[in-house]
């Protein structure tokens, strides 16, 4: 009988090769729970189950789009949810007083737009705290969801926000409304292909989106949706 010799080196490399194999299997799975439960503590779309959406309205510009958007709103009776960076709400303090006059909800977009994804625990905590005391001063209340500029967050982010008592609100459909190429029928397909219950639309106060906007209500309540705030979505 003969005996098979295994060259000590041989060996070892395949069991070097073996333990790689499970390290990697193991931080995969280990990852891909973090990821599971690190997403929990973010809306993508609400927890209702019902036809209803919810419209966000990002602002660190585009002032000049503003007040005809709010027009439309209000000829439908409308109400949504604007996210304000709390450097524009310092300098447009009128015209967020009108915002929220008008009954819109009135969130936190942090102070500057910044990648907040790269920035530390007590940083994400300062952006987020600064323009909640700036729009509580203006308008006198408690700001209780945020969302975080471009869509951009870290656990720092997500731990100061809590911290803060605010839940963060992401989108499930998203315009792209502020990229050139994105003309008023390529907005309106970009949410009718989409559309589902207790989605959240992520738009902004731009030309396109203004022009938009009619026909994009005309078709949600065709299809038997209301649209509302944020907080209509999230309970």
């Amino acid at each position: 009988m003969k005996l098979i010799v295994i060259n000590k080196r041989i060996l070892y490399g395949l069991i070097a090769i073996v333990i790689i194999l499970i390290v990697i299997a193991i931080g995969i799975h280990f990852y891909n729970k973090s990821e599971e439960t690190f997403n929990l503590d973010v809306y993508y779309k609400g927890n209702i189950d019902d036809k209803i959406i919810a419209f966000a309205c990002n602002v660190d510009w585009g002032n000049e789009y503003i007040k005809p958007m709010l027009n439309i709103l209000s000829e439908h009776n409308i109400k949504i949810t604007f996210f304000v960076t709390g450097r524009w709400a310092k300098e447009n303090q009128e015209l967020l007083r009108t915002i929220y006059n008008e009954g819109h909800e009135i969130g936190n977009h942090g102070y500057e737009h910044l990648e907040y994804d790269k920035l530390n625990y007590e940083k994400n905590r300062e952006q987020i705290l600064v323009a909640h005391d700036i729009i509580k001063k203006t308008l006198g209340i408690e700001s209780r969801f945020f969302a975080p500029p471009a869509g951009a967050y870290n656990e720092n982010t997500i731990k100061a926000a809590k911290d803060l008592e605010y839940e963060v609100v992401m989108w499930s459909i998203d315009t792209i409304d502020w990229r050139e190429d994105s003309t008023k029928d390529i907005i309106i397909k970009r949410i009718t292909d989409r559309l589902h219950n207790s989605a959240i639309i992520l738009m902004h106060p731009t030309e396109e989106t203004v022009n938009a906007l009619p026909e994009i209500i005309s078709y949600i309540f065709n299809k038997g949706y209301k649209i509302g705030k944020i907080g209509d979505v999230i309970k």
